[in-house]
């Protein structure tokens, strides 16, 4: 579901721009997409911790 936000994002100059800043939460929300396969536990926890940066760092 990522994948798909983030090739909308690509479309967009601004939003571009925002992803590179957002390098931390960005890898963090990648390992969250390649490990819901195998631990749905362990990408939700990943998930939330791209969410706690953003909201720091916001």
């Amino acid at each position: 579901m990522y994948a798909v936000f983030t090739q909308i994002a690509r479309l967009f100059p601004a939003a571009q721009g925002a992803a590179e800043n957002n390098g931390v939460a960005h890898q963090l929300l990648e390992r969250a997409e390649a490990r819901a396969g195998s631990n749905p536990h362990q990408a939700q926890e990943l998930r939330d911790a791209a969410r706690a940066y953003l909201s720091v760092i916001r």
